[in-house]
């Protein structure tokens, strides 16, 4: 039986994927180089060194490692400016709907993002009540898909792995979840997340019985 539900952030409750891709964009620019929504994928569910990385190298640049610190403070610096504008009307249809499902069932819910403003971002939703426990960006030394971020929630929810379904919106989160020894439903592109045990395009779309299904 599912005994714990684990939500990933950014693209599965709230669209902050795409403040991510803002704050990038406008990182890229500054080595003219136009980041594109095909290259943004490869961020996805990734650290923010990493997708540091990516970006740099797609724009042909190769900079030591202070200089990069200083760009991954001044992206986060951006994005966080986009958050902070946000509202609890921009959280996905349906998402509250499923947590309140999930409580009454006794079903524990967690967080667990690769986001290092994971925090700030579920406060400003106005969601921090609805989970039992959230591991953020801060807690974790390996980005997914390494298995660390699931089972270290798990871990704090008391659940076993086995019992615990996330909810995952890019590969390397799916990949991460799998490797936890976890269920997972994709939320998105269902060629992109097809190893999931079940894709849906939205939470909105997930019906709440395929919990026993899978």
């Amino acid at each position: 039986m599912i005994k714990a539900c684990i939500f990933d952030l950014d693209g599965v409750l709230v669209d902050t994927a795409h403040y991510h891709f803002l704050a990038w964009k406008r990182l890229a620019k500054e080595f003219d180089y136009e980041l594109t929504e095909e290259i943004n994928e490869e961020l996805k569910g990734v650290s923010r060194m990493k997708s540091l990385e990516i970006v740099l190298q797609h724009a042909n640049v190769s900079l030591e490692n202070q200089k990069k610190e200083l760009l991954a403070d001044r992206k986060n610096g951006w994005f966080t400016e986009y958050v902070h504008n946000m509202n609890p009307d921009e959280l996905f249809p349906g998402v509250r709907e499923l947590f309140s499902r999930l409580r009454k069932d006794n079903i524990k819910i967690g967080l667990a993002s690769s986001s290092k403003n994971a925090k700030t971002i579920i406060e400003i939703l106005g969601i921090q009540h609805e989970f039992e426990t959230v591991v953020d960006g801060t807690m974790i030394v390996h980005s997914k898909p390494d298995p660390e971020i699931f089972l270290l929630a798990a871990k704090r929810l008391g659940i076993d792995p086995a019992d615990c379904l996330v909810f995952e919106d890019a590969e390397a989160g799916v990949e991460a979840a799998l490797a936890a020894g976890m269920k997972c439903v994709g939320v998105g592109n269902f060629t992109k997340l097809k190893r999931a045990n079940r894709v849906v395009d939205s939470i909105q779309n997930f019906n709440y019985h395929d919990l026993q299904k899978l």
